[in-house]
């Protein structure tokens, strides 16, 4: 991705983490991110080889990153990760809550275990993240020649928090959750000069969901659906995130950013109905 390096990064000196970053749209967000000046941990619950991947990457590039490993539904892992940034970098910025996962199942065939992971990395995974950063932000407060604002919150979505799916009712409902929980923290925190958004992806490139556009024709049938008439990448969601953290969106928050080619368009309608 190309960002503007005739003047200084906009996120210069601010520290940024990411959860779910060792692939993916987590990854080339923090590399985003780190391109734009930001020092980034890199949140991974497994595969600490793409992680380091990602580390190395953004080193490689002249900037500052670290991996630290933590399940984002569990309390004590999240309170160790906010705990071991904060040591080493002395604070933070930035929280980009990215972690997600599917567990897909008919209604009638989805165990319970399959609703509560989804549920408990995708949803409760976030609160947890956002909580931690939040307290950092409040007893820290405004620091003028970083930001604007104390802190900011950028919950990573998708277009099914309002797009029903079938066959993915654990994962719908975490999404749905996410908006209105980012709405609620947003409307909470912005007097104390928190400012917390969203960014809702369309279809993406990203190991996930190979199987939707791996193949010509998967790809054909997925086109369908998104008026721009191509699948998104990485990248995409990259620059928006580098957006929606620096003082460029100051003015900008309890927003949801669709970033998705249209599919939110209801691109069935197209000729009518």
């Amino acid at each position: 991705m190309t960002l503007n390096n005739t003047c200084e990064p906009i996120l210069k000196g601010q520290r940024a983490l990411v959860t779910g970053a060792s692939s993916g749209i987590g990854s080339a967000i923090a590399k985003a991110l780190a391109m734009a000046g930001a020092k980034v941990v890199i949140n991974y619950a497994g595969g600490a080889d793409r992680a380091q991947a990602v580390v190395e990457a953004i080193q490689a590039g002249g900037g500052e990153a670290m991996a630290i490993r933590a399940d984002v539904s569990r309390e004590d892992e999240v309170e160790a990760m906010f705990a071991q940034t904060i040591a080493t970098w002395g604070s933070i910025d930035i929280l980009i809550n990215n972690a997600g996962l599917q567990k897909d199942a008919p209604l009638v065939e989805m165990s319970l275990a399959e609703w509560q992971k989804v549920l408990d990395i995708n949803l409760t995974g976030q609160f947890l993240c956002s909580r931690a950063a939040a307290r950092e932000f409040l007893q820290r407060g405004v620091v003028p020649e970083l930001s604007n604002v104390a802190g900011k919150i950028i919950c990573i979505s998708s277009v099914h928090d309002i797009i029903p799916w079938a066959g993915h009712v654990n994962y719908a409902t975490s999404k749905g959750g996410v908006s209105m929980m980012m709405k609620t923290m947003a409307q909470e925190l912005a007097p104390r000069r928190i400012r917390v958004n969203a960014i809702s992806p369309g279809a993406i490139k990203t190991p996930i969901n190979t199987a939707a556009w791996m193949t010509p024709e998967a790809e054909a049938e997925l086109l369908k659906l998104i008026p721009a008439r191509r699948v998104g990448e990485p990248d995409d969601i990259a620059r928006a995130t580098v957006w929606l953290a620096s003082d460029d969106s100051d003015y900008v928050t309890g927003v949801t950013l669709y970033v998705d080619g249209g599919m939110t368009l209801y691109p069935g309608f197209d000729q009518g109905g």
